[in-house]
């Protein structure tokens, strides 16, 4: 692909194109990063932690997934806009962010140059296997982001649910696999055959195996699994 995709945990991914970059869910918890050795911390505890994961450039588009403060974290934010650029969140968000936002709600089309957003629903289904039920329906949202003609799907926090059925083409799926807050490596087994990516990257992995789940869901499908370490980039 002209696109990079660049993750770092839980759910946090660059993509990069010739001319774009888009972040979602940037949000920095020193949890995830002591052992990183890019790591830059601009703030210490008991403020609140302010750092990146490594050198960043600045964001043409930033889109929030949801509230949780391991998705949505004012001060990254701001550490990777500047005055251009548009950031995207469910109303939950403005505590967090403030009102300088794209408010959006699921099934709605956003065109910024040459890419285009369609909100996507995200939620835990009473009937999924996630083991907390905290992402309640229209809370939060998945995206679908079309760029130099092709399709990613970042799932947000979310089960298995119906509606990934009707999302159309996809090229490359963002899926979440650690099974407490978002469905587990069995349902994403079930959820990347029903969507019919090409290629999925596991993400918001907490103690689940993106080895096993590549093993379970290729022995399975057609679709590629490439799970990335902390900065790593698929192109």
């Amino acid at each position: 692909m002209s696109i990079s995709i660049k993750w770092f945990p839980p759910s946090w991914f660059q993509i990069k194109t010739k001319d774009e970059i888009i972040y979602i869910d940037p949000a920095y918890l020193r949890t995830y990063f002591k052992d990183y050795p890019k790591k830059i911390e601009f703030s210490k505890w008991p403020g609140p932690i302010d750092g990146l994961p490594e050198e960043l450039e600045k964001a043409d588009v930033i889109l929030l997934t949801h509230h949780h403060k391991d998705h949505c974290k004012s001060v990254t934010v701001n550490r990777l806009k500047d005055a251009d650029t548009l950031v995207v969140a469910p109303k939950r968000c403005i505590k967090e962010l403030g009102k300088d936002i794209k408010v959006i709600e699921p099934w709605e089309e956003i065109t910024f140059g040459d890419i285009k957003i369609k909100t996507v629903e995200a939620y835990n289904a009473e009937q999924g296997i996630s083991s907390r039920k905290i992402h309640h329906k229209g809370y939060g949202v998945g995206y679908l982001i079309t760029i130099d003609g092709k399709t990613i799907y970042h799932a947000g926090d979310t089960d298995f649910i119906p509606e990934m059925r009707e999302l159309g083409k996809v090229d490359v799926a963002l899926l979440p696999i650690g099974g407490t807050f978002t469905m587990d490596i069995k349902e994403a087994v079930e959820a990347a055959i029903a969507i019919k990516p090409k290629v999925v990257v596991p993400m918001h992995l907490f103690k689940a195996d993106p080895q096993e789940f590549k093993k379970k869901l290729e022995a399975k499908s057609n679709i590629k699994v490439v799970p990335l370490q902390i900065g790593e980039v698929y192109h």
